[in-house]
């Protein structure tokens, strides 16, 4: 390629998810309309270094399991959520592994899987589509150990960057443009596009120069440049809509730990509001600080205790706070009332809480802390599956199921083997 092409097939690589959807000729109000009954929703959480095992997983197997006190700030919601044990992806890498908590599939592993290295969220966000302003809400810190927020990522192997505090996610859920800002913004759709179709246009005509290898390369690019036309187009739809109207005051970002209670709240809002049916929340490890809590070793150093009872109890501090507050979030989920239904926001969302590290200590990305809530699943146990290789079953399998219950037809995820046969829908 020459030097006119690669810099603006540059800007086309900033691919975004492809939305099954957005192309539909459907009006938006139509659209959500349509619904006969509430819509699916789902939620991921997930932290960089897991949970502390022995606080965390239960003795006992079925409903009446003993609550261990990790999982105690959950006990007015046992019958909404399930704890599952010997769950993961049967891989390793340690903390770099832990990207792969949503998908199942390394980075350096997505280029041999059907969909790369796609994330559960983001391949329920292609379903939704256009039906709302945002297919997914990813919220986080970039200020994260290994680059920051890296848990969700779309088919194409690009990382989703997160929304970095309340103030930003606010404002994209409630401040409309003013008319100036619309019409710059409507310039720059018509730019975008004529850039997008100069890039096809001279893109086509170099393919038929190509070797077998640099075809296949310029395939990858014809997706990112789907994406980013996909992308186009929902702004496009969604600009002349306007937002809902704000519940309170712009909130001021603080730091990730004190902000957590707020992103849970506007999270809810955008969910009630139907602004997203989606949304991802890290906590990324180095932006998480531990001077709240009154310590002076970092999350990090702490998930490496040495088995010090000391430097445990202050891991298990934080990880207390964390459950508290997932805690008051399925509070919020279960308060809100569906619009012409008997049910609750959280009975229509499918909540996942868990990591892609499953001892921190020991560095291992095996038996991963996972907490399935909410979602129209029969829950309210522990469930136990085969430690033995050879008869371990894939974390995917419940993100299968989960996908298929939010409407997603498919028979496959990541390195699923099936859905998760014993997880049963209410």
């Amino acid at each position: 390629m020459n030097r006119r092409v690669f810099l603006k097939s540059s800007f086309a690589t900033l691919a975004l998810p492809a939305l099954e959807s957005v192309a539909a000729a459907i009006p938006l109000k139509s659209t959500i309309a349509a619904q006969s009954q509430a819509p699916r929703r789902m939620v991921c959480v997930g932290n960089s270094f897991g949970m502390y095992p022995e606080r965390f997983f239960p003795t006992e197997t079925g409903p009446h399991y003993r609550m261990t006190p990790l999982l105690s700030p959950l006990e007015k919601h046992r019958n909404d959520f399930t704890v599952f044990s010997h769950l993961d992806h049967d891989i390793k890498g340690g903390h770099f592994s832990v990207h792969s908590f949503l998908s199942g599939v390394k980075m350096g592993d997505a280029k041999g899987m059907p969909e790369g290295n796609i994330t559960v969220d983001q391949r329920a966000a292609e379903h939704v589509g256009a039906a709302t302003r945002f297919p997914s809400m990813t919220v986080g810190s970039e200020d994260g150990l290994h680059g920051g927020c890296q848990m969700c990522w779309t088919r194409t192997g690009v990382r989703v960057p997160p929304i970095e505090g309340p103030r930003e996610m606010f404002r994209k859920l409630f401040i409309n443009e003013n008319a100036k800002a619309q019409e710059e913004a409507a310039d720059n759709f018509a730019l975008r596009g004529t850039i997008l179709d100069a890039v096809k246009d001279e893109a086509k005509s170099l393919e038929r120069r190509l070797s077998g290898q640099d075809r296949e390369k310029l395939d990858e690019y014809f997706t990112s440049v789907r994406d980013v036309e996909t992308n186009l187009e929902l702004d496009k739809r969604w600009s002349k809509v306007s937002k809902p109207e704000a519940p309170y005051a712009e909130p001021q970002d603080r730091s990730l730990v004190e902000d957590i209670p707020v992103l849970y709240d506007l999270i809810a809002i955008a969910l009630k509001t139907d602004s997203t049916r989606v949304a991802s929340f890290e906590m990324a490890g180095t932006g998480f600080d531990t001077s709240f809590f009154g310590l002076s070793s970092g999350y990090h150093s702490l998930s490496h205790h040495g088995q010090k009872p000391e430097r445990i109890e202050s891991l298990v501090e934080i990880e207390m706070y964390q459950m508290r507050e997932f805690a008051i979030f399925l509070d919020k989920l279960k308060s809100i009332r569906e619009p012409d239904s008997n049910g609750t926001l959280l009975d229509s969302t499918m909540v996942l809480f868990g990591s892609g590290m499953g001892n921190g200590n020991a560095h291992v990305n095996t038996d991963l802390p996972i907490i399935l809530a909410g979602g129209g699943f029969k829950l309210g146990e522990h469930k136990r599956y085969p430690e033995e290789r050879g008869k371990r079953v894939p974390l995917c399998n419940l993100y299968l199921s989960m996908l298929q219950q939010f409407g997603v037809e498919t028979d496959t995820f990541g390195i699923s083997t099936g859905t998760l046969r014993d997880l049963e829908v209410a």
